[in-house]
């Protein structure tokens, strides 16, 4: 293996990971507090027996959907550090052991496959089409990468692109 591809791919996993993917913000999974009287309530607000119920309009998440969505974006996020993490230590372990570009690569391809599937599964536990697509297309690009013929060259140009659009559209 050429250290300086190793290195260069390694360089580029760590901007990914320094770059990192961000929770969308909102850990509360929780509802607030509805008073249950109408001495809990302070002046003017509505009790639960005065509240009108009205249906979420089109594009409003409803809380099950957002907390999905957080959810997934989370699990999401948690697998690409997890695949760089181990890209990186491949291309630490291949420089160790001298690999050729083609084993290099061939490792690449295996790990860009599993992510690629790992990422398709958290797609289909989306309940937000807008997340659902977002993280189909995340995992079309990254099956892109295993299909490349340098995987190592698309990690360093293609890859790093990925963890800033996800920060960027992942969240509620």
């Amino acid at each position: 293996m050429h250290r300086s591809s190793a290195t260069a791919l390694t360089f580029a996993v760590l901007a990914v990971l320094a770059s990192g993917c961000s929770d969308s913000g909102d850990d509360t999974d929780a509802a607030p507090a509805t008073p249950t009287s109408a001495a809990d309530a302070p002046t003017g607000q509505a009790t639960p027996d005065t509240v009108t119920t009205t249906t979420p309009t089109a594009g409003t998440p409803t809380a099950g959907t957002a907390a999905n969505t957080a959810q997934v974006c989370r699990a999401v996020d948690q697998l690409i550090i997890d695949g760089s993490r181990q890209i990186t230590a491949d291309s630490a372990a291949a420089t160790r052991e001298e690999l050729t570009p083609e084993q290099l690569n061939g490792k690449l391809k295996g790990r860009l496959s599993g992510l690629a599937d790992d990422l398709r599964a958290q797609a289909r536990k989306a309940r937000d089409a807008r997340i659902k697509k977002l993280v189909d297309e995340t995992a079309t690009k990254i099956e892109a990468g295993a299909a490349a013929k340098s995987p190592a060259g698309w990690m360093g140009t293609d890859f790093v692109e990925i963890p800033a659009r996800l920060t960027r559209d992942c969240h509620v």
